[in-house]
């Protein structure tokens, strides 16, 4: 880290910890109200996941990668606050987020990072509809605040929803979506329930989305803004983060006793809102922007998230089979699994590197977004091949890890002794290190925390359905039409070469398409893309008519 560079105040992991007893949410967990969330042991896990992304930014080691230079304040900050401006940036958070979640499984924060960068670009499309600058200005300002202060923001964006085939404003119960109920001078004021809201309990703030496409007549609920997280009127309603202090059936959990993460619903009753914290309310033809953007960057950063949790279980399944008494590279059958597990991490993460290097900047402000297609596939890939990562760490793991006796029959002076010598199998590796082994990996794919990881693998960031929409509504599928009539000489080019039918806007096959690529000259410069477009040639419609003649000769 340069020394002469400026840089917000980091705060490390304890720093963190000590400034959430700064906050009085009204926060319930196993009906009960909690009277400090940083000593709650409910959700130690969470807030441990989330320490770390601070304690790793002050490590020198890491400093290159989780932190960055904000390019409107010239600041060094926390990666996963900073705003994107190139390919590069792209890259570095995706790396950044795998490296905190191959310990965590699931560090958090990264929200915080996708939110502000969608945020970000849809105030300066806002402007740029108006002519003005004020709503880049107000997020500019609040975006350096967060960076200045170091804060980890809560995002509550999907909504109760109520029934799910009617639109907000056509709900029973107005609150199933959160919505302005009134406006005056000094802001707004909102009401209405959020669901799924990732570590709201132990947030400093919350960001307040729309989670879809709004019409004329739901106005009052297209709103962003930004709250504390113990603002008057809020009530948050959580699950504990990871398994805390309980004994299952083969002991303490290895791993989510340490590293969980926990989830609210957050109910907004009247809650004001000031001016200078609301990005837009009632701009309801952008709605729909946000939700893409914010899609679009998160589904890039589950990618990273959940490669770290892939090399949690490429780890541990190559720990079982030593343990075992096999060497992968000698059985066929475990190197086979091994390697489908590798491949599956590294396919889904390769479409994040995909996404990064071919990413380009926002039309309207000039921030970087990861290319739509490739951050879809590889969420999609991702959630769909969790179980099957799963079920790769239970073959190459064997049986034992879900019918061992609990940890106390290993001190059982009439039984532990016995044990550890019928069940031990790689005599180079103690007794007590195979069941270890076993045991975490039961933890993370066959109790509990083996099932949150896949649920929220299969719905984080959208359902698959929303993925595959996105798939196809991004893919150049046009072009490749247009590549098989040029082969099929359809269309004939000016110097009488075949070339493909011309493109006809109204043909709905051919609408997406999509340009060459080639690499920039030499490296590629800060705040430009890796990949760059080839021009398209473009061919006049009464050739299409020819092309057809010559089709039918």
């Amino acid at each position: 880290m340069n020394a002469s560079q400026p840089a917000a105040t980091l705060m490390s992991g304890d720093d963190f910890r000590e400034s959430l007893r700064r906050y009085r949410p009204r926060v319930f967990l196993d009906g009960r109200q909690v009277a400090s969330v940083a000593d709650e042991r409910g959700f130690g896990p969470g807030i441990n996941a989330i320490a770390l992304t601070y304690d790793y930014a002050l490590k020198e080691k890491y400093a290159p990668i989780m932190t960055a230079v904000q390019h409107t304040s010239g600041k060094r900050v926390n990666r996963l606050s900073h705003i994107n401006t190139s390919s590069g940036d792209l890259l570095n958070k995706l790396e950044a987020v795998r490296l905190v979640c191959q310990e965590t499984g699931c560090a958090q924060r990264y929200l915080t990072h996708d939110a502000l960068n969608a945020i970000g670009q849809v105030s300066s499309r806002i402007d740029d509809a108006r002519g003005t600058l004020e709503n880049t200005a107000r997020f500019l300002n609040y975006l350096h605040r967060v960076q200045d202060q170091d804060l980890t923001l809560g995002i509550a964006m999907t909504d109760a929803k109520g029934d799910r085939s009617r639109r907000p404003h056509e709900q029973s119960n107005v609150d199933s979506y959160l919505h302005v109920v009134e406006r005056n001078a000094k802001g707004i004021v909102i009401s209405g329930t959020k669901a799924i809201v990732t570590g709201a309990p132990y947030v400093h703030e919350l960001l307040v989305m729309p989670c879809r496409n709004m019409g004329r007549e739901d106005a009052d609920f297209a709103v962003c803004c930004a709250v504390p997280v113990d603002a008057p009127g809020i009530t948050i309603i959580a699950r504990p983060a990871g398994r805390p202090g309980e004994k299952v059936e083969h002991g303490a959990p290895l791993f989510s006793r340490k590293y969980g993460q926990s989830t609210g619903v957050v109910m907004f009753d009247q809650v004001f809102v000031p001016w200078d914290s609301v990005f837009y309310a009632g701009e309801w033809e952008h709605s729909g922007h946000l939700t893409y953007s914010y899609a679009t960057h998160h589904r890039h950063t589950c990618i990273g998230a959940r490669a770290g949790f892939g090399d949690l279980l490429i780890g541990a399944g190559a720990l079982m089979c030593e343990a075992n008494g096999f060497d992968p590279g000698k059985e066929t059958h475990l190197r086979e699994q091994m390697v489908e597990l590798i491949t599956i991490t590294e396919s889904f993460y390769a479409c994040g590197v995909a996404a990064s290097v071919y990413g380009k900047p926002d039309a309207h402000s000039q921030t970087f977004m990861p290319d739509p297609v490739f951050s879809n596939i590889g969420k999609l890939l991702l959630a769909t091949k969790i179980y099957d990562m799963h079920r790769i760490a239970h073959y190459v793991s064997g049986g034992l890890i879900v019918t061992l006796p609990g940890p106390d029959e290993d001190h059982n002076p009439e039984t532990g002794a016995k044990l550890s010598e019928v069940l031990r199998a790689n005599p180079d590796v103690p007794y007590e290190q195979r069941i270890e082994t076993a045991r975490f990996i039961e933890d993370l794919t066959a109790g509990y925390q083996g099932g949150w990881y896949s649920v929220i693998s299969l719905h984080g960031g959208g359902s698959p359905a929303a993925m595959k929409q996105e798939i196809y509504r991004n893919y150049p599928i046009g072009s490749k039409v247009e590549l098989v009539e040029r082969i099929l000489e359809r269309g004939i080019a000016a110097d009488g070469s075949p070339a493909a039918a011309p493109h006809d806007p109204q043909r709905a096959i051919t609408q997406n398409r999509q340009p060459g690529k080639c690499c920039d000259t030499g490296c590629t410069t800060p705040g430009q893309p890796v990949m760059v477009d080839l021009p398209v040639v473009q061919a006049s419609l009464p050739s299409r008519r020819a092309g057809a003649s010559r089709a039918g000769e």
